[in-house]
Parts: C-alpha cells; sequence; structure tokens
C-alpha cells in the first residue's frame, strides 16, 4: 500500500464521523489530510506531508469552518428562547406597584417573582395584567395591556 493509500483512508474515516458529530470541526481535518493525500500521492517525504496536514487543517478550521456555520444557520430565522429570556412576549401578573420615581415594582410569572420597570414611566397598579417586552439583567421591562 502506497503512503497516500493510508491518508485516503484518513480523510474517509474523518469524513465518516462528522457526519455522526455536527459542528464542521473533524471536516476541517479531513481537508487536511486530503492535503497530505495530494503530497504523499506527488511523492513528497513524510514530513512535508505531516506539515501539510498540519497547515491545511488549521486554513480549514481558520477559512472554511465560519463559511460553513454560517451556511448552516442561515435558516434559522428565530433562535429558540431559553432561560430569562424565554419570558420575554409573556403576561405577568403586578404584585407590587410598578411606580419608577419610588423605585417599586414587582410582577409574578408563574410563580417566580421578577423586578419590573414600566416601558413608559407610568404607574401600574398591584393586580394588573402586564406584558413583558424587554429584560436587562434581572430586571424585566413591562407594559399594560
Amino acid at each position: 500500500m502506497e503512503p497516500y493509500h493510508y491518508w485516503l483512508i484518513a480523510s474517509a474515516f474523518l469524513i465518516l464521523l462528522e457526519l455522526v458529530t455536527a459542528g464542521f470541526g473533524v471536516i476541517c481535518f479531513a481537508i487536511g489530510t486530503l492535503v497530505a493525500t495530494l503530497l504523499a500521492y506527488l511523492g513528497l517525504g513524510l514530513e512535508y506531508q505531516i506539515t501539510a496536514f498540519i497547515v491545511g487543517s488549521i486554513l480549514a478550521l481558520i477559512f472554511v469552518r465560519p463559511f460553513a456555520l454560517k451556511w448552516l444557520n442561515k435558516n434559522k430565522k428565530e433562535q429558540v428562547k431559553t432561560n430569562a429570556d424565554a419570558i420575554i412576549g409573556r403576561k405577568a401578573v403586578v404584585t407590587e406597584d410598578i411606580d419608577r420615581t419610588a423605585g417599586t415594582g414587582r410582577v409574578r410569572i408563574d410563580g417566580d417573582d421578577w423586578k419590573a420597570v414600566s416601558a413608559t414611566d407610568a404607574v401600574i397598579k398591584k393586580g394588573t395584567e402586564v406584558k413583558v417586552i424587554d429584560r436587562e439583567s434581572l430586571i424585566i421591562k413591562v407594559s399594560s395591556l
């Protein structure tokens, strides 16, 4: 078996491994093995092949992977909201009058108590149903319905 056969086998293995993993990381090393395969086929020594593998892999990680990830994610119109961002757009009940000048205001969402401010600087009375429109750290901004 010629040296380039080993590089081709490694490349095929890495391509199959990329199919199992997501993220375009392993495919960059497969590209490096293909560059090394070319040099092995041309009859260059092992040190050139290994150097070509390393350089080809690094260049693929730098140039190919970001574009591949961007292409993969281009059709995702809206990311799934998780954790605290998931409350944006939800309804809440005011548990303490929301008054920016007094520095008061709390709302309850699904049993969780949040510090809240009014989006319009208007005073919102306790018991009023509001909508969460934004979040800044642990303080949420609400508007009346």
